[in-house]
């Protein structure tokens, strides 16, 4: 895997292919909408997925988390489907979540989906946490002061090449603003010329960092199309 720099608001990170950010001043790894348990929430109302999404995601975030060994996870967010998924893990899960968490510290930032604390599992649980000048947290705000990390979009990047149209899961970033592409292996995505994105970067130049099997593609919003 070769990540790519990304600075914000004067703070270097590394933008990884897998969709995380890696901070390495504070060796602080954050990830964006695991959404865990979402196809047991799909299921209670009757909408069958494969049964799969949770053990997939928890296994690419320790792909990651082995390859940056960091001393701080931040999850921005959306880490659960709903208040009652964490409820619903499995032991073996579970077991996973504590593997990840042995020997570190960690961050649940609050979202949407999960706005309570995840009742049985390490980790503290905040609303923002701050790098530098940058505030993290779940939902991007219009106003981000100084700085921002932040999830809940889900911003993929539809770009026009050679061969066709491809559609890829992105990090979208300007000079002080990053909104970070869903980690979970069942989250959705949205259009990075959906009109959600309008009031929080407007008119300012910007970047989609998409993600590649093994490299982060910078291109353009010029290369990049709106969904018919």
């Amino acid at each position: 895997m070769v990540p790519a720099g990304l600075t914000l608001a004067g703070v270097p990170f590394l933008a990884d292919p897998s969709g995380a950010l890696f901070h390495e001043g504070e060796g602080a790894l954050l990830v964006a909408d695991l959404h865990l348990e979402k196809g047991s929430s799909f299921a209670r109302r009757g909408m069958l997925l494969p049964p799969y999404d949770t053990g997939e995601t928890l296994l690419a975030l320790a792909t990651v988390v082995a390859r940056y060994a960091p001393r701080l996870v931040i999850a921005l967010g959306d880490s659960f489907h709903d208040p009652h998924a964490a409820a619903r893990l499995s032991d073996a899960d579970r077991g996973r979540i504590a593997d990840l968490q042995r020997g570190r510290a960690w961050l649940w930032l609050t979202g949407n989906h999960d706005p309570l604390p995840h009742g049985g599992l390490d980790g503290d649980v905040a609303a923002e946490a701050a790098i530098g000048l940058l505030t993290l947290r779940h939902e991007p705000q219009p106003d981000c002061g100084t700085g921002e990390i932040a999830g809940h979009l889900h911003p993929v990047a539809k770009v026009l090449g050679t061969g066709g149209v491809a559609r890829r899961r992105c990090f979208l970033a300007d000079a002080k603003r990053c909104v970070m592409p869903a980690f979970g292996a069942y989250a959705g995505g949205l259009n990075i010329h959906h009109a959600a994105f309008t009031p929080l970067f407007g008119a300012r130049p910007r970047l989609a960092h998409a993600l590649g099997r093994d490299r982060i593609y910078a291109i353009p919003m010029s290369r990049c199309v709106a969904d018919a």
